[in-house]
C-alpha cells in the first residue's frame, strides 16, 4: 500500500465510522460566549474552569515590553530567564512543594517525566482511563506497563503485590472524559505500602480542587511525601499556557538532567511565563471556586430533573452518555443550531459504545447560561429519541 493509499483509507474509515474530527475556528477570545464561523455560541466545551483565559491580556502586553517575543534557546543553553525562574518559584509555593519545573505543554510534561523516571526493566501501573500523554510516556520509557481497571484499587494492590522491581503508579486526578475523581489518598497508601513511586496528573484539578484551589494534594490533605510527583497544567483552570512538575529538590534536578522533552526544546516565551504570575494570583480568589461549585450543582440538579443521562461526576466535567458516535454528533449539531457549543466525544478518545457529550462548566457561566443549556439539552435529547 502506498503512503497516499494509506492516508486515503484511514480518512475514509474515520468518515464511515462517524469519527472524523474537524477543527472549529474561533473569531473571538476564549469565553463563555464566542464567535465561531458565522455563529455566536454559548460555549460549554472549554477547560477554562475559573474563567481566567479571558483575563491577563494587559499582563502579557507589559511582559512583552520587558521580554519581547522569543526565548531564543532551550532552558539548558541560554533560554532560561528570570521570568521562568519566578514562575517556577511561584508554582512551587502554590502547590506546596520545594521546587517546580516548567514544561511547554501538559503532553510534554507527562511524556518527559514518565520516560525519564522509568527505564527498561521497571514496571508502570496506570489507570485504564488515564490520558493519552501518560500512556505515551510509559511506552517511550520501555518499562513494562500494566493498566488496572478504572479506579479498581484492589486490583492495583494485587498487581503490586505480585511484582518485584521498581514500580511507578500513575493516575489522573480528575479524569478528563468521565469527570470523576481518583481516590488519591488510597493510591498514596497503596504506593507507600509497596514502596512504589506515585505520580498524579492534576491537569483538571489544579485551581479547582482543594479549599484554596491548590489541587488534589490539598483536597485530600496529603503530605508531600505521599504524592512525590505532581503534574499540573497552566492552560485549564489557570487560563494560560504551559505545564509543570512539582516535587523534591532531587526530583527536579534529576528531570533537568534526564527529561528529554524539557532538555531538547525551546523554552516557552518569557513574556508568557511572566504573565502567568497574574493568573496564578487571580486563581487564589475562592469566590471563583464557589461560583464554579454553584454552577455544577445547578446543572446536575436540573439535568437529573429532566432525566438527562448524567454520569457520576462532581467536577466541572459533566459528560452525558449517548452511546453511539453518530448519536453524539446528531445531538451536538442540534445544540449548535440552538446556539450551544458542546463537543461530541467519540472513540478513540473514549471506548467503543461510550460516545458522549462533554459538558464543561466554568465560574464565568451565569445561572441564566445554565438554564439556557438545560432547556436546549432537553429539547435535543427529546427530539433525537423520536
Amino acid at each position: 500500500m502506498s503512503w497516499q493509499d494509506r492516508f486515503s483509507s484511514a480518512l475514509q474509515q474515520r468518515k464511515q465510522n462517524h469519527l472524523l474530527r474537524q477543527r472549529q475556528t474561533l473569531h473571538s477570545p476564549q469565553s463563555t460566549h464566542v464567535s465561531c464561523g458565522n455563529a455566536q455560541l454559548l460555549n460549554f466545551c472549554s477547560n477554562d474552569y475559573l474563567g481566567l483565559a479571558n483575563t491577563g491580556g494587559d499582563d502579557l502586553a507589559r511582559a512583552a515590553q520587558d521580554w519581547q517575543f522569543g526565548s531564543g534557546a532551550s532552558h539548558l543553553v541560554c533560554g532560561h530567564t528570570r521570568a521562568h525562574h519566578d514562575l517556577e518559584k511561584a508554582l512551587a509555593e502554590f502547590t506546596g512543594y520545594p521546587r517546580a519545573l516548567l514544561f511547554s505543554t501538559g503532553y510534554m510534561a507527562n511524556v518527559g517525566v514518565i520516560s525519564a523516571l522509568a527505564q527498561r526493566g521497571d514496571f508502570i501501573f496506570q489507570d485504564k482511563l488515564n490520558h493519552a500523554s501518560l500512556l505515551d510516556g510509559a511506552q517511550l520509557s520501555r518499562a513494562k506497563m500494566t493498566r488496572y481497571r478504572h479506579c479498581d484499587y484492589q486490583q492495583l494492590d494485587d498487581l503490586l503485590s505480585a511484582t518485584s522491581g521498581a514500580c511507578l503508579v500513575v493516575s489522573d486526578s480528575i479524569f478528563s472524559m468521565d469527570g470523576d475523581l481518583a481516590d488519591v489518598a488510597r493510591l498514596a497508601e497503596i504506593s507507600q505500602h509497596h514502596d512504589a513511586l506515585l505520580m498524579i496528573d492534576d491537569a483538571h484539578g489544579i485551581g479547582v480542587l482543594g479549599k484554596n484551589g491548590h489541587g488534589v494534594r490539598e483536597h485530600f490533605d496529603l503530605p508531600q511525601e505521599a504524592l512525590p510527583v505532581y503534574i499540573g497544567t497552566l492552560g485549564k483552570a489557570l487560563g494560560g499556557y504551559g505545564a509543570f512538575v512539582a516535587g523534591s529538590d532531587d526530583l527536579i534536578e534529576y528531570l533537568i538532567q534526564f527529561s528529554r522533552s524539557y532538555i531538547y526544546t525551546t523554552a516557552m516565551p518569557p513574556a508568557v511565563a511572566q504573565a502567568m504570575l497574574g493568573n496564578l494570583e487571580r486563581a487564589r480568589d475562592n469566590k471563583l471556586r464557589e461560583a464554579l461549585t454553584d454552577r455544577i450543582k445547578l446543572f446536575r440538579s436540573g439535568a437529573a430533573a429532566r432525566g438527562l443521562p448524567l454520569m457520576d461526576s462532581e467536577s466541572p466535567v459533566q459528560p452525558l452518555l449517548t452511546g453511539s458516535s453518530d448519536r453524539a454528533l446528531r445531538i451536538s449539531d442540534s445544540l449548535k443550531q440552538q446556539g450551544i457549543w458542546i463537543s461530541a466525544i467519540r472513540p478513540p478518545t473514549v471506548p467503543q459504545g461510550e460516545a458522549r457529550l462533554r459538558v464543561t462548566l466554568t465560574a464565568a457561566h451565569t445561572a441564566e447560561d445554565i438554564a439556557t443549556l438545560l432547556t436546549a439539552l432537553e429539547s435535543a435529547f427529546t427530539e433525537d429519541a423520536q
